[in-house]
């Protein structure tokens, strides 16, 4: 089983989920000792990991870049989903988007 990903409002109240139940994302997520992915290698395989409204721009910078070198078209379109959470996260007050590893 995968991450899961969801935008939640600061009481955890879920807006919108993308599940990864083929572990895409392992494949995906840059090693965490890789200078280019300071945001996107902090996200915990085992444990949680949370973004909000200023880190979300950030996350996404290099979101694109994932994007941009996904394997294949399964990956890139699950990662697009991802964004577009990042994205709302971005654009909106006391929202977050969780990360939660297995």
């Amino acid at each position: 089983m995968g991450i899961n990903v969801s935008l939640e409002t600061e009481r955890g109240e879920k807006l919108a989920s993308v599940g990864d139940p083929t572990n895409l994302l392992h494949r995906a997520l840059p090693d965490p000792d890789d200078p280019q992915f300071t945001w996107a290698g902090t996200i915990d395989w085992y444990g949680d990991t949370v973004f909000n409204r200023l880190q979300a721009p950030l996350l996404r910078r290099e979101w694109a870049l994932l994007i941009q070198n996904a394997a294949d078209e399964k990956t890139r379109k699950l990662l697009k989903r991802i964004d577009k959470l990042l994205q709302r996260c971005a654009s909106e007050v006391h929202h977050y988007v969780k990360f939660y590893g297995d």
